[in-house]
Protein backbone atom coordinates (compact mmCIF):
# COMPACT_ATOMS: atom_id res chain seq x y z
CA UNK A 1 0.00 0.00 0.00
CA UNK A 2 1.14 3.49 -0.69
CA UNK A 3 1.93 6.17 1.65
CA UNK A 4 -0.77 8.63 1.77
CA UNK A 5 1.63 11.60 1.42
CA UNK A 6 2.15 10.57 -1.91
CA UNK A 7 -1.30 11.66 -2.65
CA UNK A 8 -0.63 15.34 -1.13
CA UNK A 9 2.31 15.35 -4.15
CA UNK A 10 1.55 17.37 -7.05
CA UNK A 11 4.88 16.75 -9.05
CA UNK A 12 6.65 13.48 -10.34
CA UNK A 13 10.46 13.28 -11.08
CA UNK A 14 10.21 10.62 -14.64
CA UNK A 15 13.15 8.86 -15.32
CA UNK A 16 13.85 7.01 -18.79
CA UNK A 17 16.91 4.90 -19.90
CA UNK A 18 19.04 7.47 -22.18
CA UNK A 19 16.98 10.27 -21.54
CA UNK A 20 17.53 13.40 -19.17
CA UNK A 21 14.89 13.24 -15.93
CA UNK A 22 11.71 15.33 -16.27
CA UNK A 23 10.08 16.87 -13.55
CA UNK A 24 6.00 16.35 -14.41
CA UNK A 25 2.91 17.46 -12.85
CA UNK A 26 0.44 14.78 -11.52
CA UNK A 27 -1.19 15.01 -14.52
CA UNK A 28 1.45 14.99 -16.85
CA UNK A 29 2.96 11.81 -15.21
CA UNK A 30 -0.69 10.06 -15.62
CA UNK A 31 -0.20 10.74 -19.06
CA UNK A 32 3.53 9.77 -19.89
CA UNK A 33 2.57 6.42 -17.76
CA UNK A 34 -0.64 5.82 -19.95
CA UNK A 35 1.20 6.91 -23.20
CA UNK A 36 3.51 3.75 -22.47
CA UNK A 37 1.03 1.31 -21.77
CA UNK A 38 -0.54 1.76 -24.53
CA UNK A 39 2.13 0.91 -26.61
CA UNK A 40 3.23 -2.40 -24.43
CA UNK A 41 2.63 -5.79 -26.35
CA UNK A 42 0.81 -6.91 -22.79
CA UNK A 43 0.07 -5.39 -19.92
CA UNK A 44 1.52 -6.91 -16.67
CA UNK A 45 -0.39 -8.95 -14.89
CA UNK A 46 -1.48 -6.99 -12.09
CA UNK A 47 -2.84 -4.31 -14.05
CA UNK A 48 -4.87 -6.12 -16.65
CA UNK A 49 -7.90 -5.99 -14.47
CA UNK A 50 -8.17 -2.59 -14.53
CA UNK A 51 -11.11 -1.39 -16.47
CA UNK A 52 -9.20 1.20 -18.69
CA UNK A 53 -5.29 2.27 -19.86
CA UNK A 54 -6.06 5.58 -17.73
CA UNK A 55 -6.97 2.84 -14.91
CA UNK A 56 -4.31 1.09 -14.80
CA UNK A 57 -1.59 3.95 -15.19
CA UNK A 58 -3.46 5.73 -12.09
CA UNK A 59 -3.23 2.17 -10.49
CA UNK A 60 0.72 1.93 -11.34
CA UNK A 61 0.98 5.92 -10.42
CA UNK A 62 -0.52 4.99 -6.61
CA UNK A 63 0.83 1.51 -6.00
CA UNK A 64 4.40 1.47 -7.86
CA UNK A 65 7.47 3.89 -8.60
CA UNK A 66 9.03 1.84 -11.80
CA UNK A 67 8.37 -0.25 -14.64
CA UNK A 68 10.33 -2.90 -16.00
CA UNK A 69 9.70 -2.11 -19.78
CA UNK A 70 11.55 -4.99 -21.40
CA UNK A 71 14.75 -6.76 -19.38
CA UNK A 72 17.07 -3.74 -18.28
CA UNK A 73 14.53 -1.33 -19.64
CA UNK A 74 13.27 0.31 -16.29
CA UNK A 75 10.78 3.54 -16.32
CA UNK A 76 10.74 5.35 -12.97
CA UNK A 77 8.56 8.14 -11.25
CA UNK A 78 9.06 9.35 -8.00
CA UNK A 79 6.83 12.03 -6.32
CA UNK A 80 8.33 14.87 -5.21
CA UNK A 81 7.36 17.89 -2.97
CA UNK A 82 8.70 21.15 -4.68
CA UNK A 83 7.45 23.70 -2.04
CA UNK A 84 7.08 22.99 1.70
CA UNK A 85 3.76 21.91 3.50
CA UNK A 86 1.70 24.78 4.82
CA UNK A 87 1.24 24.19 8.42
Amino acid sequence: MSDPLIHSCDDYVVLEPGKDEQLLSAEQTLLWLQSWLETIEEIPQDLKAQPSIEAAAKRLLETACDLEWETGFILRWYAVRLDPPVI
